[in-house]
């Protein structure tokens, strides 16, 4: 809440136990503040902390009405609160149970493609899958000459072929963790249901085998899949010949498809975030939590993902955990990152990045606190592995790092079939074949990165606009997008190599 709520207003406060405010535009040392009776000590840059009243060192500090850490040095009103009297704590308040959200939502709609296995896409393309990096450049010169030699043209309703390429299938252990991980990321992205059909590709010799591939995942009897290596083909030019020769009838089942009328229940939507600001956790994370509700509300799916970027945030997920053990497995998440990091001589408060630091956050207890926000307060009914099948409507949390092309991918390998992605210091991102909208947390970003931006939140900061409204016209927009209009990223040309799946396990 905003102790100021006019178009005058020079700072917010969020809650009112907060002792730090919010600069809603640059502050100069010694002006007035409206409605306050102290002056900045020093010039206060928009969206940076400023503390309302004295606090101690070793004090905790409170924002959203939350710790964000704790005083590292005796801070006086109208002090910057930054990362020099600013560091992390292990304090935490109690999450309100009462605040969790429900609402009814009138029913929507989109025009969406029905998949033989009843889920729904909202693209139509057709994959080119590759097993190992050395099949990566065939599949890249492939994709290539089909979209340039007019192919294409016999199938006005297919979208396009995507090229998946990745830096793994070889010189990795044959079994365990990580290439459990990479195949089960392999085969969930293919079975996304915006890929009509699926073409593989590997080299021959690869740890990551086709023939085990296709026979794991029962692809191989399927009328949509088919695969090949390049060793069996004899080499680059036999094996691009082939491909084309593979491709023509997959393509020409992709083209049968058509949209249909569907309910607004068969969306799934993942929620990232990156390049944050501190205006991420006013405006654009609170906004699309708004809209993660109503499509919950609906019937539909939400991903929440991002584990480093929810730790000091985890007990509101807890407090939303529809039964113990969906706190349990979220627990156990947060328990192998602790060591993951641990491992890698790191800590999970190796976060915020620099940027997020020059944009006004401090610690990753405030930057969680923002991330949470954009899962909104339904109830949490799952929490998943990276890239495992959604298995539940409603809003499920998937294991993943915090670096957004990753995050993304496993998310789409899960069947998010559409990505809202906040920023607040502008991120240049898209993903195929799941379309990714972009949500401006300040209207400077918004209109200098015009281009790359689909929804400007910053008029919330302003008063031009409310959450409730804003997060109504996400909603209105990630429907028409799921019905075919194209976002912005989709409009440059994005998608073609934010493939980043996690990697883990020894390189070899």
């Amino acid at each position: 809440m905003a102790r100021e709520t006019d178009l005058e207003a020079v700072i917010v406060q969020l809650h009112p136990d907060d002792n730090v405010v919010v600069a809603s535009r640059a502050l100069d040392a010694g002006q007035a503040v409206p409605g306050w009776g102290f002056r900045p000590a020093s010039m206060i840059p928009v969206a940076h902390k400023m503390a309302i009243r004295a606090i101690s060192s070793g004090s905790p500090i409170f924002k959203y009405g939350q710790v964000i850490g704790a005083a590292t040095a005796d801070i006086a009103p109208g002090e910057l609160v930054h990362t020099d009297n600013l560091a992390m704590s292990g304090d935490r308040v109690p999450a309100l149970t009462d605040k969790i959200w429900r609402r009814n939502e009138r029913p929507r709609s989109f025009q969406g493609y029905v998949r033989k296995d009843g889920r729904v896409g909202i693209r139509n393309y057709v994959c080119i899958l590759t097993s190992v990096n050395c099949s990566a450049t065939v599949a890249k010169l492939l994709a290539e000459r089909v979209r340039t030699s007019g192919m294409l043209d016999a199938f006005p309703h297919v979208d396009g072929v995507v090229p998946i390429t990745h830096s793994s299938g070889c010189g990795m252990s044959g079994e365990g963790e990580g290439y459990d991980l990479l195949r089960r990321t392999l085969w969930g992205t293919a079975s996304n249901p915006n890929f009509a059909a699926t073409l593989l590709i590997g080299l021959g010799c690869e740890v990551l085998q086709v023939d085990d591939f296709t026979r794991d995942f029962a692809a191989a009897e399927s009328d949509d899949f088919y695969a090949f290596t390049i060793q069996d083909a004899g080499g680059t030019t036999a094996a691009i010949q082939r491909g084309l020769e593979q491709l023509e009838p997959l393509l020409a089942r992709a083209d049968s498809a058509r949209r249909r009328e569907v309910p607004a229940s068969e969306l799934v939507l993942g929620l990232q975030c990156g390049g944050s600001d501190a205006w991420s956790g006013i405006t654009s994370n609170p906004a699309l939590g708004n809209t993660a509700d109503r499509v919950v509300a609906l019937g539909g799916s939400v991903l929440l993902s991002e584990t480093p970027e929810i730790y000091g945030a985890e007990h509101l997920l807890f407090a939303r955990a529809s039964a113990p053990e969906v706190s349990g497995k979220l627990q156990e998440k947060l328990d192998w990152w602790s060591g993951y990091t641990a491992m890698n001589s790191a800590e999970m408060n190796n976060n915020p990045s620099p940027g997020n630091i020059a944009g006004g956050l401090t610690t990753i207890l405030e930057k969680s606190l923002g991330a949470v926000a954009k899962g909104g307060t339904s109830p949490l009914h799952d929490v998943i592995g990276y890239a495992e099948p959604v298995r539940t409507k409603g809003l499920t949390f998937m294991d993943s790092p915090g670096f957004d092309p990753c995050s993304a991918t496993g998310q789409v390998a899960s069947g998010a079939t559409i990505i809202a992605f906040t920023t607040g210091r502008g991120s240049a991102f898209g993903f195929q074949p799941s379309p990714s909208i972009k949500l401006s947390s300040n209207s400077e970003t918004a209109e200098h990165m015009a281009e790359d931006i689909d929804i400007d939140c910053g008029t919330i900061a302003t008063g031009t606009s409310t959450i409730e409204e804003k997060g109504e016209e996400i909603l209105d927009y990630l429907l028409a997008v799921a019905s075919g209009e194209k976002s912005k990223s989709e409009l440059l040309g994005y998608g073609g190599a934010e493939f980043v799946p996690w990697l883990i396990g020894a390189t070899m």
